[in-house]
């Protein structure tokens, strides 16, 4: 398991997983993290602690309706199917239904395969046309999101509408690695890109009055919003 986290030490990460994260990880999650761990874009995959949390947050808030931009192998997807109610409801947006794929015997093994909705899709469209049915705004209890960091602030403002008060969004990765804390010219070329994204998606959403934040270095970073008006 590659350390994609912000400890210190892969010493202490190790310690974190082998304690207090495997020994409660259902086994079809364990699975698709193999599979995962194989894949040739396996960096892209949720780490397992960062899950642990969507976990509890899911449990926490009774979540049945929920939303999830990008899907990749499905870790997350899977998660959320275990989690929510037998009559519990996911759409999953990603454009790359191949990576999906990778992921979804075991999710159809699982038994949870028909709370999923799979949309193959950008996200931008999907979530328009989302928002052109009335009943979905307001409507989500919970949402993921993973996708490309060059829009987050786009998703922001079209799963404020869909998400209902109260409900929560999760945003993976936007500490990036940690370099949203380094100067510009300590940053590795490949991370440059989604680095200022996210330094002016974290801005925004830190001073949205619609929403209270919590950011938990969890994985590569999560940031948990509550929508409150």
């Amino acid at each position: 398991m590659e350390n994609k986290g912000l400890l210190q030490t892969d010493e202490l990460y190790k310690y974190i997983l082998e304690t207090n994260v495997y020994p409660h990880e259902p086994e079809p999650l364990k699975e698709i993290r193999a599979l995962t761990a194989s894949h040739r874009l396996f960096f892209m995959g949720t780490s397992p602690d960062a899950g642990q949390m969507l976990e509890m947050l899911l449990k926490l808030t009774g979540a049945k309706k929920t939303l999830e931009l990008g899907v990749y192998t499905g870790y997350s997807l899977l998660l959320t199917a275990l989690t929510i109610p037998e009559d519990g409801k996911i759409v999953a947006i990603d454009m790359n239904r191949e990576y999906y794929e990778v992921g979804r015997p075991v999710i159809e093994n699982a038994g949870v395969e028909h709370k999923i909705n799979f949309i193959e899709s950008e996200a931008i469209p999907a979530l328009d046309k989302l928002l052109e049915d009335p009943d979905n705004k307001g409507s989500f209890d919970f949402v993921f999101v993973d996708a490309d960091k060059i829009n987050y602030l786009n998703y922001h403002e079209k799963v404020m509408k869909l998400v209902k008060v109260n409900g929560i969004i999760v945003y993976d990765n936007t500490l990036w690695y940690g370099s949203v804390a380094k100067s510009e010219d300590s940053v590795p070329e490949v991370l440059k890109q989604g680095r200022n994204f996210l330094l002016k998606f974290n801005k925004a959403v830190a001073t949205d009055r619609r929403v209270k934040i919590s950011t938990v270095p969890l994985g590569d970073g999560i940031t948990i919003c509550r929508r409150v008006y």
